[in-house]
C-alpha cells in the first residue's frame, strides 16, 4: 500500500492517540464507587447489631446539631489559624480554638488542590480523580451521593452565598442562594461583600437548617500578592469578625431551639509560598477544620491541640450531625470528639453505620476485601457490639458492659482508620494492563515513524508501507492467538478489575489486531530494508551524505529532552529547556546560512541551501536517493537557487535576518513573564509594566496592540463591521481604564521543491518530534508512579502530552487534506 508522508503521519499518530488514550485510562485511577445510585432512592438504614435478638433500634439517630453553618474560606491554610498571624488577625478564633467550646483539626487535602475537586471531596468524602482538574473550569452537576443531597432529601432548608462552583454543582438544592464569579482574581473586596451582605438577614431569620458561606477574597489576594501580603492580615481580620457574628448569633438563637447549632470553618485548599495552589507541598494540603458548639464542652485546663484528619471525614460527620445517612461514596471517617460526649450506645451507633458503610464500599470496589484487615477487624467489632447491645438490653450495668463497651469503641475506631485508608489506597491503584498494551502501541508507532524517517527525509514522494501482505500471513494469525491467549490469562486471573477486561470481546479483540498487525508491519519492513539494503548507512563514494551539526544538534536536543522528562525539576522549569534548545537552533540554523553565503558554491552540498527549502535533512539518504536530490533535481526542475546567487534580494535578506529575529523574540518572550517554581517571583517585563509608576507605558503598549488588531482584522470587514470592531476594541481599553489599569490620555497618573510532497514532510517530521517524547514519557511515567510528585508534576504533564498528541493528529489529518484537495485540483 503506497502512501504520502502526510497521511502516513495522520494514520500513524491517530493509532498513537488510541495507544496514548488506553495508557491514560490505565494510568489514571478509577475512583471507588457504590453501585447504588443517589436516583434509586433512599435505603431502609441498617439496624443495630445485637447477638440472639432483634434491636428495638433499626432507624436513623437522631440530629445531633438543629442548625450547621459552613464557613469556607477558600485557599485558608492551617497556620493563617493556627499559627502566628491567627493568633494576630484572628484573635476571636484563636479564643474559640485554646478556650472555646471548640475541636480543631488539620484536614489533609488530597491532590489536586484546586476549588471544584475539594467541594466534592467536602460533600461526598469521595476522593476525586485527577481529570477533575480539567473539570473544574466546567464544574458540572454532581451526581454523586453527597450531604447536600442527602440534606434536601430529608427536607433540610439550605441558603447558600458564595463562589458559584456550589450552584453549578448542586443546581435546585438551595431555597436561596447568590452566586459570586471566581476568575475575577483581581478583585477581593467585593467578591467576599456580596456574601457578607446578606449575613445580618439570614442570622436574624430562623427558617433555615444549613447555611453555607464560600468567601474567595482569600484566594485571590494569594493568586495576587502571594501568601506575605500586608492585604492577608486586613482578610483574616475581617473573616476573624465575620466568624464572631455568626457565632455570636447561633448562640443567642440557641435559647429558642432544643439541640445546639454547629459552626464549621474549613478551607478548601491551602496555598504555596508563590500564592498558588494545585499541587502538593504542605502548604497546600494543608486545611484548618474548626468545628464549634456548646456541644463540645471543654473543662478548665482541657487543652486540645488540633489533630490529623482527612478532609473527607468531613462528609462523615456533617451526616452524623444532621441525622442523614453517610454519602455511599464516601470513604472518610466520623470525628469521634463530635460524638464523645454521647451515652455509649449512641457512641456505638453511629460507629456502626459509617463502618458498616465502608465495609459495603470496599466489597463493591476489592475482589479480595474478605482478607482485608478492616474487614476482618469490623467484623469483630460488629459481634462484641452485639453482644454489648444484648447485655444492654437485659439492663445488667456492670463494668463487664463498661469494659466490653470501651472495647468495642476501639475495635471500630481501629477498623474505620484501617478500611479508610484501605479504600484511599485504592483510588491509587493503576491498571497496569491497560498502561501495559497502551504502552505497546505507541512504541510500535513510533518504531514505524522511525523505519520511515529515511525515505521521507529523501525526497520519497510516497511511502511503500507493507501492510497486505503481514496482515494475511500465517504469523500475524499466530500473534493474535497469542495476544488474545494473554488477554484471557490477565482478565480471569486478575484480582482488580481492568479497563481492557470491561470491554468487550469485539473491541477487545480490535486491540489485539491491531496491536499484532502493526508488528508484522514492523518486521515486514525491518526485512525490506535489508533485503534492499536501505538500512542507514554512510555513502563511502559520497561523504557528503553524513551528518551536519544541524542534524546532530537535532538529534542530541530530541534526546536530551527526552530525558529531561524523568526528573519532576526539569518537567516544573520545562520552558527553560526549549529556551536554551530553540537559541541553540537558531545560532547554528544562522551559522549554517552565513557559510553558505560566505563560502558559496564551494561549500559542501550538505551545506548548500536553497531559498524555499523549509526542513533540513535529519537522517542521511542512500546513494540514489542522495545523488538524485542533490543533483537531478535542481537540473530538471531549475528551481534550485543556492543562498549566494540570490544576493542582495529580499529573500537573501530574509534567510540571513531570520534566525536573529527568532532570538530576539524568544528572548522578549523570556522577560515577559517569569514562570515556573523557581522562577515564578523574579522580576519581569509585565510585572514591570504592571507597577503603578510605569502604568503610561503600559496604556500606550495596550493602545498600539488593540490598534494593530483593528488594522490586521478590518481589511475584510463592511462598514458597520469595522464600526463594531473599533467599538469594541474602545470598549476593551475603557474597561481596562475603568478598573485602574490603564490609563486614559486625558487622565492624571494616579521552493526547490513544492508546497504540497514539503507540507507532507513538515507534518511526518512534526508528528514524529512529537511522537518520541510520548513514547518516552509513558514508560517514564509508568516507572515512577509512585514517585512523590506523581500527581502534582508527572501526571499534568502526562495529561499535556496526550491533547498535544491529539492536537498534532487533528493539524496532521487536516494538512494531508488539504494536499489531497490541491493534487486533485491540479
Amino acid at each position: 500500500m503506497r502512501l504520502g508522508s502526510g497521511a502516513f503521519a495522520a494514520c500513524c499518530v491517530a493509532i498513537e492517540v488510541v495507544g496514548v488514550a488506553i495508557f491514560i485510562r490505565g494510568f489514571f485511577p478509577a475512583p471507588v464507587r457504590s453501585s447504588a445510585r443517589p436516583e434509586h432512592g433512599v435505603e431502609t438504614p441498617a439496624p443495630e447489631p445485637v447477638a440472639g435478638a432483634s434491636s428495638n433500634w433499626t432507624k436513623l439517630p437522631s440530629p445531633l446539631f438543629s442548625k450547621v453553618v459552613i464557613v469556607l474560606i477558600d485557599a485558608l491554610r492551617d497556620d493563617f489559624v493556627f499559627g502566628s498571624k491567627g493568633v494576630k488577625y484572628m484573635p476571636y478564633t484563636t479564643y474559640l480554638v485554646e478556650k472555646g467550646a471548640s475541636h480543631s483539626f488539620v484536614a489533609e487535602a488530597k491532590p489536586p488542590t484546586v476549588t471544584m475537586p475539594r467541594i466534592k471531596a467536602l460533600m461526598t468524602g469521595s476522593i476525586p480523580g485527577f481529570v477533575d482538574v480539567i473539570r473544574n473550569l466546567n464544574s458540572p452537576v454532581l451526581l454523586e451521593d453527597n450531604v447536600i443531597r442527602q440534606a434536601k432529601a430529608a427536607g433540610k432548608r439550605m441558603i447558600f452565598y458564595g463562589d458559584e462552583t456550589w450552584l453549578k454543582l448542586f443546581p435546585k438544592h438551595f431555597v436561596e442562594y447568590d452566586g459570586t464569579a471566581s476568575f475575577f482574581v483581581s478583585d477581593y473586596i467585593e467578591v467576599d461583600n456580596n456574601v457578607t451582605r446578606h449575613l445580618d438577614k439570614v442570622l436574624k431569620r430562623g427558617d433555615w437548617d444549613v447555611l453555607i458561606l464560600h468567601y474567595l477574597g482569600l484566594d485571590h489576594i494569594g493568586h495576587i500578592s502571594g501568601p506575605n501580603s500586608p492585604l492577608i492580615g486586613h482578610k483574616l481580620s475581617e473573616m476573624d469578625s465575620i466568624l464572631m457574628k455568626i457565632h455570636t448569633s447561633l448562640l443567642s438563637k440557641e435559647r429558642e431551639t432544643p439541640l445546639p447549632s454547629l459552626l464549621a470553618l474549613c478551607g478548601d485548599h491551602g496555598m504555596s509560598e508563590t500564592g498558588s495552589h494545585g499541587a502538593s507541598s504542605t502548604e497546600e494540603v494543608s486545611t484548618p477544620l474548626i468545628l464549634v458548639s456548646s456541644a463540645f464542652e471543654r473543662k478548665p485546663g482541657d487543652i486540645r491541640h488540633p489533630k490529623h484528619v482527612q478532609q473527607t471525614d468531613l462528609a462523615a460527620t456533617l451526616a452524623i450531625g444532621l441525622g442523614l445517612p453517610i454519602p455511599k461514596d464516601s470513604v472518610g471517617s466520623l470525628l469521634f470528639p463530635v460524638i464523645e460526649g454521647k451515652p455509649m450506645r449512641e457512641q456505638l451507633r453511629f460507629l456502626h453505620l459509617n463502618t458498616l458503610q465502608l465495609s459495603r464500599l470496599l466489597q463493591e470496589n476489592v475482589p479480595s476485601y474478605e482478607k482485608d484487615p478492616g474487614f476482618e477487624q469490623f467484623k469483630m467489632a460488629e459481634r462484641l457490639h452485639g453482644n454489648w447491645v444484648k447485655l444492654h438490653l437485659e439492663e445488667n450495668h456492670s463494668d463487664v458492659l463498661l469494659g466490653l463497651g470501651t472495647k468495642v469503641l476501639r475495635q471500630y475506631l481501629g477498623a474505620l482508620k484501617t478500611l479508610s485508608l484501605s479504600l484511599s489506597t485504592q483510588v491509587a491503584h493503576y491498571d497496569i494492563y491497560s498502561m501495559a498494551v497502551g504502552t505497546v502501541v505507541v512504541l510500535e508507532v513510533l518504531i514505524l515513524f522511525l523505519l520511515s524517517t529515511p525515505h521521507v527525509l529523501c525526497r520519497k514522494d510516497e511511502l511503500d508501507v507493507p501492510l497486505l501482505s503481514p496482515v494475511s500471513s500465517l504469523l500475524f494469525y499466530l500473534l493474535f492467538l497469542v495476544l488474545s491467549a494473554i488477554h484471557v490469562l490477565v482478565c480471569t486471573s486478575s484480582e482488580s478489575s481492568c479497563y481492557l477486561c470491561s470491554l468487550p470481546w469485539l473491541a477487545a479483540g480490535g486491540v489485539m489486531v491491531l496491536v499484532a498487525a502493526l508488528l508484522c508491519v514492523i518486521l515486514s519492513a525491518l526485512i525490506r530494508m535489508v533485503v534492499d539494503g536501505t538500512l542507514l548507512k554512510k555513502s563511502a563514494s559520497h561523504p557528503s551524505s553524513g551528518w551536519s551539526e544541524v542534524d546532530l544538534l537535532l538529534l542530541l536536543g530530541t534526546v536530551g529532552h527526552v530525558l529531561s522528562l524523568g526528573a519532576s525539576s526539569f518537567v516544573e522549569e520545562e520552558h527553560q529547556t526549549w529556551y536554551f534548545l530553540v537559541n541553540t537552533l537558531c545560532l547554528a540554523l544562522s551559522q549554517e546560512t552565513c557559510r553558505s553565503y560566505f563560502l558559496g558554491d564551494d561549500c559542501e552540498p550538505q551545506h548548500r541551501f536553497h531559498v524555499e527549502q523549509e526542513c533540513v535533512d535529519v537522517l542521511a539518504c542512500t546513494r540514489k536517493d542522495s545523488t538524485s536530490y542533490s543533483t537531478s533535481e535542481p537540473d530538471r526542475k531549475g528551481k534550485g537557487v543556492s543562498l549566494s546567487e540570490t544576493k542582495g534580494s529580499s529573500k537573501w535578506w530574509a534567510v540571513l535576518a531570520s534566525p536573529w529575529l527568532v532570538l530576539i523574540c524568544c528572548r522578549l518572550l523570556r522577560s515577559l513573564n517569569q514562570t515556573g517554581v523557581q522562577g515564578a517571583h523574579r522580576p519581569d517585563f509585565s510585572h514591570w509594566l504592571t507597577s503603578s509608576d510605569h502604568k503610561a507605558q503600559l496604556s500606550g503598549l495596550a493602545a498600539l496592540s488593540l490598534v494593530v488588531i483593528f488594522m490586521l482584522v478590518q481589511k475584510e470587514c463592511s462598514l458597520i463591521s469595522k464600526a463594531a470592531l473599533a467599538l469594541g476594541l474602545l470598549g476593551v481599553f475603557c474597561y481596562r481604564a475603568a478598573t485602574g489599569i490603564v490609563l486614559f490620555p486625558w487622565q492624571p497618573d494616579n521552493k526547490s521543491i513544492s508546497n504540497g510532497s514539503a507540507l507532507s514532510r513538515a507534518c511526518f517530521c512534526y508528528a514524529l518530534i512529537g511522537s518520541v517524547p510520548v513514547a518516552a514519557y509513558i514508560v517514564l511515567v509508568t516507572s515512577l508512579r509512585y514517585h512523590l510528585f506523581i500527581w502534582s508534576v508527572f501526571s499534568p504533564k502526562l495529561l499535556y502530552e496526550g491533547m498535544h498528541l491529539l492536537i498534532t493528529a487533528a493539524l496532521c489529518a487536516v494538512f494531508t487534506a488539504t494536499n489531497q484537495t490541491r493534487h486533485t485540483r491540479a
